[in-house]
């Protein structure tokens, strides 16, 4: 097992503004134009927020608004009739609820995989390897819930290594898991390796085999009921574009 490098991304994607701040999805009244609304999974915070400011730029008086969570809430709330324009999920299953309502306007396309890896605090008080000592009894260690995509990633990832791992707490989206580990809540948690890199110097991150078969693939598409489809439609090519896939790599995401 190696520990994952955890530099800062020249990108300093996490410092980028100006997107996410209108409100309903229709004309911003700072700007006298529209808003486009995507949905997207937590972990694609940094890069979405980068890639929206990057749109904008490209469109002058259109706002981008982000709401940002675990993928099968924001999943139930597009099927229960919430206006948005793009919907970008952490794993085929959680946007497959949105396709079967026929929610979405075209097939989705996968942008971009990642994988798992343990997230400790920057002390490494638990002297973490691998997986396997995520069972000891006195460590307190953070999930997903099962029904989020990273939850879904540890069951494997746990199953593969042939352990079973006893969380203190599980959470709704993968920030919040990191979020536990970094205020040193929590003595490990299994994050997305975008996540730590994102994190870091906060914490550290540490690579494991058995995230091999755990590999989540991120589906993206434009609503059937998009507000803005134009934009919409123009946001899902930006992610797939050659521009979108730079971000995303430079960020810890793997290529599809």
């Amino acid at each position: 097992m190696k520990r994952i490098a955890v530099a800062v991304t020249a990108l300093s994607l996490a410092s980028v503004t100006g997107c996410g701040d209108t409100g309903d999805g229709e004309a911003s009244p700072a700007s006298g134009g529209r808003t486009l609304t995507v949905f997207a999974a937590a972990s694609l915070t940094e890069t979405f927020t980068a890639l929206g400011a990057a749109f904008e730029g490209s469109h002058p008086g259109l706002k981008v608004r982000f709401n940002f969570g675990g993928s099968s809430t924001l999943a139930k709330q597009i099927t229960e009739g919430a206006p948005a324009d793009v919907f970008a999920a952490a794993s085929p299953a959680t946007m497959k609820p949105v396709t079967d309502d026929g929610a979405a306007s075209g097939p989705p396309r996968v942008f971009a995989r990642n994988r798992l890896v343990i997230a400790v605090p920057k002390d490494d008080p638990g002297k973490i390897h691998g997986l396997p000592d995520l069972t000891g009894p006195t460590l307190k260690v953070v999930l997903c819930a099962e029904q989020v995509p990273c939850g879904a990633a540890a069951k494997k990832a746990a199953a593969a290594a042939g352990v079973t791992i006893r969380p203190v707490s599980q959470e709704q989206d993968v920030k919040a898991v990191l979020t536990k580990v970094r205020l040193g809540e929590a003595d490990a948690g299994l994050v997305y390796r975008s996540d730590v890199k994102a994190a870091s110097p906060q914490v550290k991150g540490i690579e494991f085999a058995e995230s091999a078969k755990a590999i989540n693939d991120y589906p993206i598409a434009a609503l059937a009921k998009a507000p803005q489809p134009g934009p919409a439609g123009e946001f899902v090519r930006l992610v797939l574009s050659q521009q979108g896939r730079t971000v995303l790599t430079g960020a810890g995401f793997e290529s599809p």
